[in-house]
């Protein structure tokens, strides 16, 4: 077999195997980044709820004040999130007067409206949760840095 025989059948084997990979860039879940909600900060902190997703399903989720472990369940565009219980204790690094009361509830908030959720869908550099008509969808970012 000549040297241009070979590369032709190369090339052919790879246009074949790129046309039975499954998903482009574009609607792949952005597995090990993380999603900053894109959200303003509440004050007087500047942090946002942060979700991090392991491709093996496992997760942590940084609320506004705590910071709760959670299993997510990704099947093509379908997803479910289970939380482990809302912490009692704030984390060490929360200084003095960081989690007020209303930082407070939007933590219990928010991780009620993250196990409500069904589907989601990539948009551009983010990521959307959407679940019942009720819930506003959740909007991500993907982090920069």
């Amino acid at each position: 077999m000549d040297f241009k025989r070979m590369m032709r059948g190369l090339a052919v084997v790879v246009l074949a195997v790129g046309a039975l990979t499954p998903g482009h860039a574009a609607d792949e879940f952005p597995f090990d980044q993380e999603l900053l909600l894109d959200v303003e900060p509440i004050p007087p902190a500047k942090r946002v709820p942060v979700l991090t997703v392991s491709d093996d399903g496992s997760t942590t989720i940084d609320l506004w004040c705590r910071t709760v472990p959670a299993r997510v369940q990704i099947e093509q565009h379908a997803i479910r999130i289970e939380t482990a219980p809302l912490p009692e204790v704030l984390p060490l690094y929360m200084s003095d007067g960081q989690c007020t009361e209303t930082r407070m509830q939007a933590d219990v908030e928010f991780l009620a409206a993250l196990t409500q959720v069904t589907d989601w869908q990539r948009t551009g550099d983010g990521v959307v949760l959407n679940g019942p008509a009720e819930l506003k969808p959740l909007r991500f970012r993907v982090s920069s840095h």
